[in-house]
C-alpha cells in the first residue's frame, strides 16, 4: 500500500492551496481517509477526515469553515482543499486511511494504518 502527498508549497495568506493523495495497493473505497498536519516542534494535529463516500465529514476546529475534505474513488485519490490560509496553517500535512476505523476516532491518528510521506505547506507573506 502506498500514499503519494502532493500539492504542497508556498502560498500568501488569504490564499487557496489543494492537496492530493493518491492511493495504490488498496481498495480505496473501502478505507476512512484523513489528514493530519505537523509543524515545527508540535505534535500531530487532526485536521479532516472521512469515512467513506457520502458519509459525513469531520475536521479539526482550527480549520472548521476553511478546510473542506472530498475523495475520488475512481481515481483512488484523496483531497483537501484549503482556504483562506493563515501563517499558522504552516506544517507538514500529511494523508492516511485506514478500514477500520470507527466514527468516535477518525480523529486520532493511531486509528490509521497506512501513511503519505507528507507535503510541506507555508503559509507566509
Amino acid at each position: 500500500v502506498q500514499l503519494q502527498a502532493s500539492g504542497g508549497g508556498l502560498v500568501q495568506p488569504e490564499r487557496s492551496l489543494r492537496l492530493s493523495c493518491e492511493a495504490s495497493g488498496l481498495t480505496f473505497s473501502r478505507y476512512a481517509v484523513g489528514w493530519f498536519r505537523q509543524a515545527p516542534g508540535k505534535d500531530r494535529e487532526f485536521v479532516a477526515a472521512n469515512k467513506r463516500s457520502g458519509s459525513t465529514t469531520s475536521y479539526g476546529d482550527s480549520v472548521k469553515g476553511r478546510f473542506s475534505i472530498s475523495r475520488d474513488n475512481a481515481k483512488n485519490t484523496m483531497y483537501l482543499q484549503m482556504n483562506n490560509l493563515k501563517p499558522e496553517d504552516t506544517a507538514v500535512y500529511y494523508c492516511a486511511a485506514g478500514a477500520t476505523v470507527i466514527s468516535s476516532q477518525v480523529h486520532n491518528s493511531d486509528a490509521y494504518a497506512y501513511w503519505g510521506q507528507g507535503t510541506l505547506v507555508t503559509v507566509s507573506s
